[in-house]
């Protein structure tokens, strides 16, 4: 099995529907509803296990997103082209066009002297795996990765970019503990969430508290965990019968008019509401329909294995701070009123909200964020984000990475993975 660069991969022939970001290649095919992402995850199930090789897919009520890689060897492979042909013609055979410029994943990047020291704690936060020394993933790759990175002198003052890291409620003791053992303390408390502090003074928030927040008053909808968002992870049998409740959910989620997340994985499925969805009205409606259609297929519900995830920024200047980050990482304004937040067209990375800041906090953040974006769209998203308030702090590495900083010194880098390895090898 040939191992490739992500450049390889896009020049490889047949791809040019995808793009390579960090850890895979992507695509997103636009469609008019849940069910009709349903129909192409069918061909594309079907292609999958003759293949022997499985994608990652996520179905949104506008489109469908795919992600290929090869977990055994962690790079992109032959087989993962060979696949990914398959797939755009399978797709196209059904009228749809791949629109690979939608694609971006988002990192979380955490500057700290004592990496080993750090990571149990942000694992234990998130319950993610330990990929690398550096790194921390989401074990079904919904999540955004944290990377640790090198810092050459401490930076001691509090953060402007805290994270939340919401779990079921009948875990967060368990999570509570775990955090403390690696070094946290608990910084702030209420009734919904508490905050912890790692070691170095990064801080996340974990919720909710209490049964009553976490759950919805409805044994009919007991599988289901109530956070930011409401989610369900049913472990499956195969990918087929994964397909089957997918399947099945998009149906139930097309004909309540509700629009649902649904991640389908080798090992399951999981069926997201989004941050605040399930206070739509039948949302609880339909979050019975979900289980009861799981139970008819014998599917019985993990809640271990659903988690949140949300970037919080606090701002001196909330709308001007705001601009910024809109522009750079192409999100759009939540419709609420007086609601500071930003989520992805998409639905396929965490929503960024904002918190009103009594006082300045100068120094430099220990976290950032990384957007891995596709390299035809990486010049263009930097221009946006310049010219919505932001300036380029460093650009030595472009095209590599260009690091920005919004009116308030947060800072955010925008990454590009094509072309890395043909550069290093060059020296």
């Amino acid at each position: 099995m040939t191992t490739l660069t992500p450049q390889q991969f896009e020049e490889a022939g047949g791809t040019e529907g995808w793009r390579a970001l960090n850890a895979g290649a992507d695509t997103w095919f636009a469609t008019r509803s849940h069910r009709d992402g349903a129909v192409l995850v069918r061909r594309v199930a079907e292609l999958a296990e003759a293949a022997g090789h499985h994608p990652d897919i996520d179905v949104r009520a506008a489109g469908v997103h795919l992600r290929l890689f090869s977990h055994d060897v962690a790079q992109l492979t032959e087989r993962d082209v060979s696949l990914a042909r398959e797939i755009s013609a399978a797709a196209a055979d059904l009228g749809m066009r791949p629109d690979p410029a939608a694609v971006q994943r988002m990192q979380i990047a955490i500057d700290t002297t004592d990496a080993p020291a750090l990571a149990p704690f942000w694992q234990a936060a998130f319950r993610f795996d330990r990929v690398a020394d550096d790194r921390l993933a989401d074990p079904l790759g919904r999540q955004p990765r944290l990377w640790f990175q090198e810092m050459d002198a401490p930076r001691p003052l509090r953060n402007r970019i805290h994270l939340d890291a919401g779990t079921p409620w009948e875990l967060v003791s368990e999570t509570t503990t775990a955090l403390q053992s690696a070094g946290g303390r608990i910084t702030y408390e209420n009734q919904w969430w508490r905050t912890l502090a790692d070691t170095e003074g990064n801080e996340a928030d974990v919720f909710p508290l209490a049964a009553e927040h976490g759950t919805f008053d409805d044994p009919g909808a007991g599988d289901w965990r109530v956070m930011l968002t409401a989610a369900v992870h049913y472990p499956t049998g195969s990918f087929l019968q994964g397909v089957e409740l997918l399947e099945a959910v998009a149906g139930l989620a097309d004909d309540a008019g509700l629009p649902l997340m649904l991640d389908l994985r080798y090992s399951g499925v999981t069926v997201d509401g989004g941050k605040d969805q399930h206070e739509a009205a039948g949302f609880v409606d339909l979050a019975r329909a979900v289980q009861s259609a799981a139970r008819d297929l014998g599917l019985v519900a993990d809640p271990r294995a659903v988690r949140d995830f949300q970037v919080g920024i606090d701002a001196l200047d909330v709308e001007t701070v705001k601009a910024f980050w809109r522009a750079a990482l192409g999100y759009v304004d939540d419709p609420r009123p007086r609601v500071h937040d930003l989520y992805d067209p998409r639905r396929l990375n965490p929503p960024v909200f904002f918190q009103q800041m009594d006082e300045p906090r100068e120094q430099r953040n220990r976290i950032h964020v990384d957007l891995f974006v596709p390299a035809d769209q990486a010049q263009a998203r930097v221009a946006a984000a310049v010219a919505a308030g932001g300036r380029v702090v460093y650009d030595a590495d472009a095209p590599a990475w260009w690091t920005l900083a919004d009116p308030e010194g947060n800072e955010l880098d925008i990454a590009v993975t094509v072309g890395r390895a043909e550069r290093a090898s060059l020296g």
